[in-house]
């Protein structure tokens, strides 16, 4: 089982090395490039003010996050919905710069950079000489991002997980195996199908030949599997075919 996390967070700015908070993280869980429906998603109080350019990036003022938990309240919980899974971020240095900034800031451990995958370098990659912004990428794989008025750290996180799978050639793949077992399992329907008979063919064989059948059978002895199907059974007609 491969469990990754993808996550994005909101910001009071840019630097967290100048007094810029991080204000909210949303993670949405995926176990083999699936999302399981899990994710951790929470508002925090910055203690400081918000800029306006931020503002009017995300949304949150100080009204709204003033009786939100600061992040050391909720640390343990993040940091326990993390586990150790690699971590997917769009421009994920920015995001780790802030996520680690708070840890250190609640007493906790950081996040290695090892973790990281980075899905702005991996459509730079993909697409060189692209622009390959968040909402770029929902346009270029027909993501519907209509909800996307304003930046939202869940709904940014969900976007995500669905590009990033397509960056990897993850859907295509789990998409080919599919379309390979439902033809597989239309071929075993049609198989079973070509095998039974809509009605039994007739008998082939005399009167007398089936007498000197059963006078053969009967002489074999009690346990023959042939006393079976000379009875007109099988051994499959009584057990059943699973």
């Amino acid at each position: 089982m491969m469990r990754e996390i993808v996550f994005d967070t909101e910001t009071t700015g840019l630097d967290p090395f100048q007094g810029d908070r991080m204000v909210e993280i949303g993670c949405i869980e995926l176990v083999n490039r699936f999302p399981t429906g899990k994710t951790f998603h929470c508002y925090f109080n910055p203690e400081r003010d918000m800029p306006e350019a931020a503002f009017k990036v995300h949304g949150l003022g100080i009204d709204f996050l003033k009786d939100k938990p600061l992040f050391a309240h909720k640390v343990e919980e993040l940091t326990d919905f993390l586990g150790d899974a690699p971590l997917v971020a769009h421009n994920a240095m920015f995001d780790l710069g802030f996520l680690n900034a708070e840890l250190e800031r609640a007493g906790g451990a950081v996040v290695r950079r090892e973790r990281l995958v980075d899905t702005l370098m991996l459509a730079r990659r993909k697409h060189p000489g692209a622009s390959n912004r968040l909402d770029d990428l929902c346009v270029r794989y027909r993501i519907d991002n209509s909800r996307r008025t304003k930046h939202g750290a869940l709904l940014d996180a969900e976007l995500l997980a669905e590009v990033y799978v397509e960056l990897i050639g993850a859907r295509q793949a789990l998409l080919g195996l599919a379309e390979a077992v439902n033809a597989a399992g239309e071929a075993r329907t049609a198989a079973v199908a070509m095998h039974v008979r809509p009605r039994p063919l007739a008998a082939r064989g005399s009167a007398e030949e089936h007498a000197a059948h059963r006078e053969f059978i009967a002489a074999l002895g009690e346990n023959a599997i042939w006393r079976k199907y000379g009875s007109g059974e099988t051994p499959d007609s009584q057990a059943g075919i699973g």
